[in-house]
């Protein structure tokens, strides 16, 4: 945290941003800082996400960005378009388990997303802290949903390609909330390069430069990890580590005295190195973890 201080100093309480007051930071990453805000007219509490990459821009004592080099302000205006686009998609994408965006606008030579505020708590702390064992009623709870709005997400033909454990938010009583669309990316954009956000044991192969090409398939692959996160209670090797020398031991082995198999058997099947050998979609992994397991039985007999 220290370095964000240093670097990038965040708004203070008070500051006015079109029609929102700062209350205080709330969260911070690679690309942007998060606050607590409140709407003038309505005095709703609102998320407002900063764009400010830590690698590329600085903020000091006045308020003022600067930029190390020419190079880093090329990339920090590159960014800044694609942050724009975050928006748009956000905006285009209603769905009780995504994230809704109120607004987006320029300010302080950046710009800002306002999003519904959401009390609860980060998938990724709660895992680290719990040290993985989260139960089966915990597993269906949150992850079911998040493929109902991964399968909107993809149908409306966008990836969201960054999922895993720090980007899902766990509402009291457990609904979930997917985060974070800075690499969203568009199927049919062909001018478009493909996102090169990588998160190492969450990312597939194909998301890795050079290797093959992104789908559905790519986002259902970081399910299957983000699932076997929150039983294993770390992130599984890397996807270059498995395409080398693949010795990480399916669900369906190492965990398959306390969960139900046909999770794990869902989870071993999203995580499949090969794209090609992968579940194909959020909707189709869905299915895998829903299905009644009286027909799952019928139709092991057969």
């Amino acid at each position: 945290m220290s370095s964000t201080r240093e670097h990038r100093k965040p708004l203070p309480a008070g500051t006015r941003l079109d029609y929102y007051r700062v209350h205080k930071l709330i969260g911070s990453g690679g690309f942007s800082l998060i606050y607590l805000g409140e709407e003038d007219d309505s005095h709703d509490e609102v998320a407002i996400k900063e764009y400010l990459p830590k690698r590329f821009a600085r903020r000091g004592a006045d308020g003022t960005i600067t930029f190390p080099s020419d190079e880093a302000k090329d990339k920090f205006y590159r960014g800044l378009k694609l942050f724009f686009l975050e928006a748009k998609a956000l905006a285009t994408l209603r769905h009780p388990n995504i994230v809704n965006v109120r607004n987006c606008f320029l300010a302080n030579d950046t710009a800002y997303l306002v999003m519904d505020y959401e009390p609860g708590k980060n998938l990724g702390r709660y895992i680290k802290r719990r040290k993985g064992g989260l139960s089966t009623r915990f597993l269906m709870t949150v992850f079911p949903p998040l493929l109902d709005a991964l399968a909107l997400i993809h149908e409306s033909q966008h990836l969201h390609l960054d999922i895993k454990p720090s980007n899902i938010h766990i509402r009291p009583g457990g609904s979930p909330l997917l985060l974070d669309f800075g690499a969203v990316y568009h199927l049919s954009g062909e001018d478009q390069k493909k996102a090169q956000v990588i998160t190492p044991g969450f990312s597939p192969i194909e998301q890795y430069r050079g290797v093959s090409k992104v789908g559905p398939w790519t986002d259902v692959y970081a399910i299957g990890a983000s699932m076997r996160t929150c039983i294993e209670g770390r992130p599984p090797p890397s996807a270059t580590e498995r395409h080398a020398k693949d010795t990480m031991v399916p669900a369906v082995e190492a965990f398959g005295k306390r969960y139900p198999r046909h999770i794990l058997q869902a989870i071993d099947r999203a995580m499949e190195i090969d794209p090609q050998k992968r579940i194909q979609s959020a909707a189709l992994l869905l299915k895998e973890l829903t299905r009644d397991p009286a027909t799952r039985k019928r139709q092991a007999l057969r």
